[in-house]
Order: C-alpha cells, then structure tokens, then sequence
C-alpha cells in the first residue's frame, strides 16, 4: 500500500537519521528509532536532555548528540523533528544552523510537530529549492502512544518521500498514513482535535449529570461503553474523571495552542466551528483555574 502503512514486525535496515525535540512525545520516539537499530543522532534546545538521552539508549546502537540542529542532520539520510510550534520549528529548520543547512539533497524531513498548515507549506517549498523533501506528519496518541511506539501519524507531502520515511517512521507508529499533498496531515489533526474538543465536552456533561444525579458512574460507564456513545475518551478518560484525575500527559495549555491554529484556519477556510471555538473558551476557564498542566479531560472542572 502507497499511502498508509499498519504496524509491521519485519525489519528495516539501518538507517542514519537524526531527532530533533526530545520533549515529552520526542524523547521515546527518538527512543524507539535506536532501539530499531538506526544511527541516531538527537538534538535538543536543552543539552542536558540530550546527554540523559544518550545515555539512555547508549546500548541500542550508534548514538551520538549534537550541538545544533544542522549539525544533527549532517549526513542524515532521515530527519524527525517534534517541537513546540510554528516558530520552534523554524528556528531548528531555517538559517546558518538550521537543520535543512545541514542535509544532504535527496534526505528527507519529517516533521511531528503539531503547527499550521501554511508553515508546513512553507518549509516544504523552501526544502524543494534546497533539494530536500519535506513532510508535515503530525501525530495523534498521545504520550502513552509514543512511548508505546503506537502512535497515528498523518502525512502531507510527495508520495516519493513519504515513502522513504514511512518504514523508518513504524519504530514509532502504529500507523502512518499519507491524506495529500504539503498541508494535508496538519489539515487532519486539525479535525482530529475538533473531534476531541467536542468529545471531551460531552463527556464532561454526561458525567457531571450522571453524578448530580446521584448515579454510580463507573458502573454506568461500564454500561454505556457497550453501547453507542463509546469512545476512545470514554474508554480511557471516564473513569479517571469520575476520580478527578487529570494527569494523564496532553495539557490544557497544549491542546488551545491546537485549538488556536484550528480556530486560525477556520476563518481563513470558511469552516463554522461553533463548538470548537465554546470548548477553547471552556479550556481557557480551566487555564484560569491553575490547570494549564492538566489533561484535556479536566474540562469537567468546570462543572464541578
């Protein structure tokens, strides 16, 4: 299959490649591409997280970290990047020590990080004049995804690179799929995390209902899971909710600067987001709270 690709067990032979970002989703990824065997050489703004890093993982295979992300990307056939934003990636792509200053023509750039579909689009082209290949390939899972190397990755770019980067990437992926050309995995987050915004909220309510009214809500989770309103939030957040329990990886603060590249292409789409743009709202409620480092499920603190 061209565009998408489940997890596989065969093996791929070792590859010299490069991570940038070794934060919270960064670290296990770059983690499970060494213990794959591949060269790895990793980058991060703090140097410190990059020692820690290697000797991590000293014993998988040839690792090394590098000061700059140009110098991380020397002779790297693939580089994975997860930073925080539209800016940080620019900054570890662009200039006299950015990454694609640095990359051989030919390599490939993958890029992880959840950030607007105009700077992918951007990056892509200026990776086209340089020779290079990019690809947007933002991920959905979570942290228990990267560390499980189970991760949804959805792609944009040309089918050639996601080719090459796709059976390095199934370290990491659970699956890893092409939507489209530059801009189109950023595009599919995006409705990924529409989805979720609203999802959450709605389970927020339910519960908070189910508990004013003085039901037992873990046995009526138990019920309704079985039924049409399960879901994964349901499946995995319900019951942490009920024990308001909010520590669960993918923070508020994350998930409205997500909201916010959602609500920002919306308006230059068309698209009428009415939901979304009530549950950012509810998420920055929870921000005022002091929760800005608790899970997406905390919206239901709102209510309590």
């Amino acid at each position: 299959m061209n565009s998408i690709a489940l997890k596989m067990h065969a093996p791929t032979p070792a590859r010299k490649v490069a991570f940038l970002g070794l934060g919270v989703m960064g670290y296990p990824m770059a983690g499970h591409l060494a213990q794959a065997g591949h060269q790895v050489t990793v980058y991060n703004r703090t140097t410190s997280k990059s020692i820690a890093w290697c000797e991590e993982y000293t014993g998988a295979g040839a690792i090394k970290h590098a000061e700059t992300p140009r110098a991380a990307a020397h002779q790297a056939e693939l580089v994975f990047c997860c930073v925080g934003n539209d800016n940080d990636l620019a900054q570890v792509t662009l200039g006299a020590d950015g990454a694609f200053a640095g990359m051989a023509p030919g390599s490939v750039f993958v890029d992880h990080t959840t950030a607007s579909a105009s700077v992918a689009r951007e990056l892509y082209g200026a990776a086209k004049n340089l020779g290079l290949h990019f690809v947007d390939a933002p991920v959905s899972g979570g942290q228990a995804g990267a560390q499980n190397g189970m991760l949804t990755v959805m792609c944009g770019g040309d089918q050639a690179a996601f080719d090459q980067a796709q059976p390095v990437a199934m370290a990491f992926s659970k699956a890893f799929t092409r939507l489209g050309e530059s801009g189109a995995g950023q595009l599919a987050k995006m409705v990924n995390q529409i989805c979720i915004a609203g999802l959450v909220q709605g389970l927020s309510e339910a519960i908070a209902f189910g508990q004013q009214a003085g039901l037992d809500m873990v046995q009526v989770l138990d019920v309704i899971g079985k039924g049409a309103a399960q879901s994964w939030q349901l499946d995995n957040r319900g019951k942490t909710m009920v024990a308001d329990k909010f520590d669960f990886g993918f923070a508020v603060d994350w998930m409205r600067k997500d909201l916010g590249l959602v609500l920002d292409e919306a308006k230059r789409n068309g698209a009428r987001l009415p939901v979304t743009a009530l549950v950012d709202q509810f998420y920055a409620d929870v921000q005022h709270m002091g929760g800005q480092r608790w899970d997406t499920s905390s919206l239901i603190k709102r209510l309590r």
